[in-house]
């Protein structure tokens, strides 16, 4: 891949995780409060029944189980977990235990890709989740095991789907929409019995909240996961959620722009640090060019003077093969 087109790749993959920083700013001031479920169910459902619709191809074989299991983790136990995280953790402590996703798929890419990290990716995953704390984390009290574990495991959750979906690529002639369907639609469906159970009924909607879930399902699901999926297919998985820090960094500029939520000097600094290492994580080492070859008298041409007849060159030593014929200069 030429770096132009990869730099293209990563500009459009990157657009997911920005999309993904305005829900926050969705969900306070659209959406009504205390159904974490139904958006996670809303989000997921119809994006990903939309998309079957639109790309008309289903599963086959062992591509059944394939996308049960991404859509799980994917979407089906990410998006719980997230939201679980979301209401019991303090501040931005959530987001600070997000950031450790880069170095999750480092190791979980060394045990199922079997791909040795790379030191410059360790320190860019690093030096990323280090950021990301200055900008979001603040002082607290005692911490929530449950919210603790609950981050976690929806880091962990999303770290291996993200591998798992570059071990098992697509099958031949499925696109990213086909795809993406698949596990946005299997990963509502283990949403919705959850979501009713513990929720209840749909709340009530007026034209806001009916607007705000309108672009989670179209926007920052549908076609942000469409974007993500396809720039695994095409980047390496640490360099896809090394551009993860990009969603709090997104969520807080909105709320610095559209909340009158303030930004510190220290804030500040977290997010060039942040930002700084969501781009050293996109640059790979340059391949070596061709070597040149070593000039030895073995393979050095003879050079004619004028009017002199060089002596044929043989082709191989075997005893099959024949003298090229004369050059005359």
């Amino acid at each position: 891949m030429s770096a132009h087109r990869r730099a293209a790749v990563v500009a459009l993959t990157a657009l997911a995780p920005v999309s993904w920083g305005t829900t926050y700013v969705v969900t306070t001031e659209l959406l009504p409060p205390e159904r974490p479920l139904f958006t996670a169910l809303v989000r997921a459902l119809p994006a990903g029944l939309l998309l079957l619709v639109v790309a008309r191809v289903l599963p086959r074989g062992a591509w059944w189980w394939k996308a049960g299991v991404l859509g799980a983790l994917n979407i089906g136990a990410f998006f719980p977990l997230l939201f679980l995280a979301a209401y019991r953790l303090p501040g931005g402590l959530a987001a600070v235990v997000g950031s450790v996703g880069p170095l999750l798929v480092l190791g979980l890419s060394a045990l199922l890709l079997g791909r040795r990290p790379a030191l410059r990716d360790v320190l860019a995953g690093t030096v990323a989740a280090l950021g990301v704390s200055m900008v979001v984390l603040r002082a607290a009290g005692a911490l929530d095991a449950l919210g603790v574990a609950a981050a976690f495991a929806s880091t962990a959750s999303m770290a291996a789907g993200t591998v798992l979906t570059q071990k098992w690529g697509r099958p031949e002639g499925v696109g990213p929409l086909a795809l993406t369907g698949w596990q946005l639609t299997a990963g509502g469906l283990l949403i919705a019995p959850l979501a009713f159970l513990v929720e209840g009924a749909p709340p009530a909607l007026d034209a806001g909240a009916a607007g705000g879930y309108a672009y989670l399902a179209l926007v920052n699901t549908a076609l942000a996961y469409v974007l993500w999926f396809r720039g695994i297919g095409r980047l390496t998985a640490t360099q896809a959620t090394l551009l993860g820090p990009l969603s709090p960094l997104t969520a807080a500029v909105l709320g610095w722009a559209l909340l009158d939520e303030s930004l510190t000097a220290l804030q500040l600094a977290g997010m060039t640090l942040a930002f700084g290492a969501t781009v050293a994580g996109q640059l790979r080492a340059p391949s070596a060019g061709p070597t040149r070859p070593q000039l030895t008298p073995d393979n050095l041409a003879p050079v004619a003077l004028p009017g002199q007849r060089l002596p044929a060159p043989h082709v191989g030593t075997g005893p099959h093969q024949r003298q090229s014929p004369s050059v005359r200069t």
